[in-house]
């Protein structure tokens, strides 16, 4: 295991500092088999610091983060993500996998979602992301920057995470273990950890193939599967 991994002699206040920008940005791509080791609260600290500087409408600020670290917490969180999770994925799994012609990368990233649920608990960081409505709506056009900013610092900084919203089917039993009212919502849960794997560019399509200026030409967007 790495330095970073076992915590040792981090200097938390530079590190990531040196990253590209764009380099972060290419290769952050969600990380689902997370070690078991601590991560240090300063660490946790940061990133989410880097969650403060999204935008937000009249910078309202909305985002609150909760980070749940204790074991037998997890252990909570995890029993109800692990159960929704498996009814939601398993029939489309057995199905793609018995389909030929069903795409080898997208039953690979099921198998990585379903490895997640099944070891959420020792995940040892669950970040929430939830924050104050605004005229009864969540105000997620602020909420989502911040979590991609916090997805790029922990990229920056070496820890492995993903973005998930399962635990919403649980919402409010969670926001109110995690002393949230219904005035603050969570709208996502990002898993963090320092990664089993590593971090490199994830498949894209080519950026032509998605940009179109003044018009989108009649057909250019075929139908998906």
């Amino acid at each position: 295991m790495s330095e970073l991994g076992a915590g040792a002699d981090m200097d938390i206040e530079m590190l990531g500092e040196d990253v590209p920008l764009f380099e972060a940005l290419r290769t952050a791509r969600a990380i689902r088999r997370l070690r078991s080791d601590p991560v240090p609260s300063a660490l946790i600290r940061k990133v989410c610091e880097a969650g403060t500087f999204a935008p937000s409408g009249g910078n309202r600020q909305p985002w609150i983060f909760v980070a749940v670290t204790e074991a037998e917490r997890r252990a909570w969180i995890a029993e109800r993500y692990r159960a929704r999770f498996r009814r939601y994925i398993e029939p489309a799994l057995a199905q793609a996998e018995a389909d030929p012609e069903f795409p080898e990368a997208k039953i690979r990233n099921m198998r990585a979602a379903l490895h997640l649920a099944d070891h959420l608990h020792e995940a040892p960081v669950h970040l929430f992301v939830a924050g104050w409505m605004r005229r009864g709506e969540t105000q997620i056009q602020a909420l989502f920057p911040a979590i991609q900013n916090v997805l790029l610092a922990c990229r920056g900084v070496g820890l492995g995470a993903s973005l998930t919203t399962v635990h919403l089917a649980d919402g409010p039993e969670i926001d109110a273990y995690l002393g949230l009212s219904p005035a603050t919502p969570s709208c996502a849960l990002l898993p963090i950890g320092w990664p089993l794997g590593r971090h490199g560019r994830p498949p894209r399509a080519p950026v032509d193939e998605k940009l179109y200026f003044e018009r989108v030409p009649e057909g250019a967007i075929a139908p998906r599967r």
